[in-house]
């Protein structure tokens, strides 16, 4: 039943993430779709910590573990390498990781 949980959280978080990448994209060239989607995907994962097996398996593993993604944020650091621009790649690393460490923080603190 756990797979069932994980693959429900799965088909709605990878569409959730492609549909605002691609909205932001419109506006800019920058990565701020996947900064958003890492970043709200570790509040979620922060906030289902401590909820049932059901409730983590279906938000956190499934729904956040589409929604979010290692791989486009690795490749956008990559190519901001290959275009030099490290001022950018700098800035999307701190503020990558603050503020996913911030989100995964505030969602523990509402649930306890």
């Amino acid at each position: 039943m756990n797979t069932l949980y994980v693959i429900l959280g799965a088909a709605l978080g990878a569409p959730a993430r492609f549909a605002i990448d691609q909205y932001i994209r419109k506006f800019t060239e920058k990565p701020y779709g996947i900064f958003l989607v890492n970043v709200i995907g570790s509040f979620v994962i922060g906030l289902t910590y401590t909820k049932t097996e059901h409730v983590h398996d279906l938000f956190a593993v499934g729904f956040a573990g589409a929604f979010t993604t290692w791989s486009t944020f690795m490749l956008d650091i990559y190519l901001g390498f290959e275009l030099k621009r490290y001022r950018e790649i700098t800035i999307n690393l701190v503020m990558s990781l603050g503020f996913g460490l911030l989100a995964a923080y505030a969602g523990l603190q509402l649930v306890s």
